[in-house]
């Protein structure tokens, strides 16, 4: 299966470090990130691990629930952490799915759908596509997929970057320029007219074309 924006994220059931959980019960109506790992104690992971978990007020802010995946057991992600802890100055402190019958990383296209086994033996080099992100809305559909190779650390303060992006733009009828911040102006969408524009956006605008009229943030 393969995975495209707008689709519902796929419902499961796995066991994580903070006990079992339904994910769609799990997730509760909220935003969600959804970050995965082809193997425990794998160095750039532990590195992302121990951002995210620095960043966690950061998620918390925004209403955005964290959860990681690994395709190793739950009791060797409990032992992965304390070298997160020492390594990174914090140990991850959101749930960690173990992944061990492959079932989420198959769901999620991360794997293929024929991949025998569990994850006994399996390697990081032939779980390599196991290294995705998911921001998943709150009508459980997929708002974003990255997927990044097995030597490049993600950049968490983009994921929430786009977090604000997306939220606005739920909140409001606008979208974002390239390389925006929050604060910054944003762009209204082509479906306003100009007419209706005038009430969402009292404070006005400027029609650089047609198609391309920005505002000052909303809210």
């Amino acid at each position: 299966m393969t995975l495209k924006l707008g689709d519902i994220a796929p419902d499961f059931t796995q066991d994580t470090t903070e006990g079992p959980i339904h994910f769609h019960d799990w997730a509760d109506g909220k935003w969600v990130v959804l970050f995965s790992h082809p193997k425990d104690f794998t160095p750039v992971c532990t590195t992302e691990l121990g951002t995210v978990a620095r960043l966690k007020p950061e998620f918390d802010r925004r209403g955005v629930k964290v959860i990681g995946l690994s395709v190793d057991p739950v009791e060797n992600h409990a032992k992965w952490a304390a070298d997160i802890a020492e390594t990174q100055g914090t140990a991850p402190n959101f749930p960690m799915i173990g992944d061990t019958d492959l079932k989420v990383s198959k769901l999620y296209g991360m794997l293929p759908a024929d991949t025998a086994g569990g994850s006994d033996g399996r390697t990081a080099a032939n779980n390599a596509t196991v290294r995705n992100v998911f921001i998943i809305a709150p009508d459980k559909t997929i708002k974003l997929i990255l997927v990044y190779p097995m030597t490049t650390g993600r950049n968490f303060d983009e994921i929430l970057r786009v977090i604000d992006s997306m939220q606005l733009t739920a909140a409001h009828k606008v979208a974002t320029p390239a390389d925006w911040n929050q604060g910054q102006d944003v762009i209204i969408v082509p479906a306003v007219s100009d007419e209706d524009a005038k009430s969402l956006f009292p404070a006005g605008w400027t029609t650089h074309k047609p198609y391309l009229r920005t505002t000052k943030q909303p809210g």
